[in-house]
């Protein structure tokens, strides 16, 4: 999927909910989209989304599970 067909806001709404399990995460500053994987640069850092998470983000948020998320912030990657 090309970068500019991804919902950005949904992107940031997951890393707003992503906040709750690692503050360091920061906010949204760029995202490139590769195959299936999202790899969102943040205020903090980067970390990687599955595309399908970010559609379901856009689509049906409430159908995200608490531990997909916990799973998700643990890809992030602190800049150093």
């Amino acid at each position: 999927m090309a970068k500019n067909s991804l919902p950005t806001y949904a992107i940031v709404e997951l890393l707003i909910r992503l906040e709750k399990y690692d503050s360091a995460i920061g906010a949204y500053k760029d995202h490139t989209v590769y195959d299936d994987e999202v790899m969102v640069k943040t205020s903090g850092g980067s970390i990687r989304f599955p595309e399908h998470l970010i559609i379901r983000q856009f689509e049906s948020p409430e159908l995200i599970t608490e531990n997909e998320l916990i799973k998700t912030a643990q890809w992030f990657k602190a800049t150093v």
